[in-house]
This record gives structure tokens, C-alpha cells and sequence, in this order.
């Protein structure tokens, strides 16, 4: 898969993870990964904690979360 911002412009990059919110793949150059305010609701999928136990969302909030930079700017406007 290759970066969509790099695309974009001409550029073939490599994707190095995908934003959690729009699922654009982003290289090292365009991607966002920092801790981000509690989300309200559920996430669309469920985790295991391991050894077969569900985690509990508050579990999940404090994780560190890839963004790309379109998304990013979006959330910082509205935190």
C-alpha cells in the first residue's frame, strides 16, 4: 500500500500505518501519533485483552492513535 498524501503529489511512498478515523494509509512523513481526547460512543470493533477477557473501553482510551494529517487537524479543531 502507498501513502495517500504522497499520491497525491507525485510521490511513491510506502505506508507505514493507517489512520484509526478515515483509513488512509500514511507514511512516516504524513502520520500523527499521539495520545487524542476520549472518544464518545464505541469503537466499531472488539478487543481482547488477552486470555480470551474483552477489554473494557476505558482500557482502550489512552492508547496512543495514528491519524494521518487532514484528520488530525480536523480533531485538534474541535477538542
Amino acid at each position: 500500500m502507498k501513502c495517500y498524501e504522497c499520491s497525491k503529489n507525485g510521490k511513491d511512498s510506502d505506508t507505514l500505518a493507517i489512520c484509526i478515523i478515515c483509513g488512509r494509509g500514511v507514511c512516516k512523513e504524513h502520520l500523527v501519533r499521539e495520545e487524542t481526547p476520549v472518544w464518545e460512543g464505541e469503537y466499531s470493533i472488539k478487543l481482547k485483552c488477552g486470555m480470551g477477557i474483552a477489554c473494557d473501553y476505558k482500557d482502550v482510551q489512552h492508547w496512543k492513535k495514528v491519524l494521518c494529517m487532514p484528520c488530525h487537524k480536523a480533531l485538534v479543531e474541535n477538542y
